[in-house]
């Protein structure tokens, strides 16, 4: 009963439009102020104090004071997790379902600093194809002996970022594919790998991802994927 009512707090914090936009936008994992949060979501700074009081209220925010200034964060990428895959269970208000979309945010976004959308999907279903990742029960994935030789030829250290809060290997759900993708530290640390080869590059203040020429490049040598082949798919 007691878990039961945990959850109902959570969903009724969840269910105001406002509380939801404003988690929504911390989902990239940045840090905003209340008045940032304000204007994305449409309201008075006041109004978003007040919804920002509520979320940590309930452990799922951290406040990080900053000079004159509090930021704003999600308590821990956990969170982030399963508000993603909140987002893909809920029903649509739209005439087209989220799967269906096709603008930029569900081709390619991160989510808490791993890759999520088509491309984070296409991703992964390459990482099993090449026995990289495997399925463990519905949570998690498990690094095969050639995914350590995998993730070690990116520089890759499994075992340091096992040490970190955030679980390991996650099947997150993707809310526009439906299907999971690689979350957790090792999704992370693959997404900034991808970033600093220069492969990905993330939209200032935004959770899209745009993948660069030498990224076509890299993930079709390393994992054949081809990124403008995917492109050309999901917009037919």
């Amino acid at each position: 009963m007691l878990a039961a009512t945990d959850i109902a707090v959570i969903g009724t914090l969840l269910g105001d439009q406002t509380r939801a936009t404003i988690v929504a936008a911390l989902l990239d994992g940045r840090a905003l102020t209340a008045r940032e949060l304000a204007h994305g979501a449409g309201v008075t700074p006041q109004t978003a104090s007040f919804h920002l009081s509520k979320l940590d209220g309930a452990g799922l925010l951290d406040i990080l004071p900053q000079g004159r200034h509090h930021f704003y964060r999600l308590a821990s990428p956990d969170i982030a997790d399963a508000i993603e895959a909140l987002a893909g269970i809920a029903p649509s208000t739209k005439a087209k379902p989220a799967a269906k979309r096709k603008d930029d945010i569900c081709f390619a976004r991160t989510c808490y600093g791993h890759l999520a959308g088509y491309v984070g999907m296409a991703l992964t279903e390459a990482l099993r194809e090449h026995d990289v990742i495997k399925p463990v029960g519905d949570d998690d994935f498990l690094v095969s002996p050639t995914g350590r030789h995998f993730f070690r030829d990116l520089d890759i250290d499994l075992v340091e970022i096992r040490k970190g809060r955030r679980l390991f290997a996650r099947q997150c759900l993707d809310w526009s594919e439906r299907k999971p993708h690689l979350g957790g530290s090792l999704g992370q640390a693959m997404t900034d790998t991808l970033v600093n080869k220069g492969w990905l590059r993330k939209r200032p203040n935004s959770r899209e991802v745009h993948v660069t020429d030498t990224g076509h490049r890299g993930i079709k040598k390393l994992l054949g994927v081809d990124v403008k082949a995917l492109q050309r798919a999901f917009l037919t």
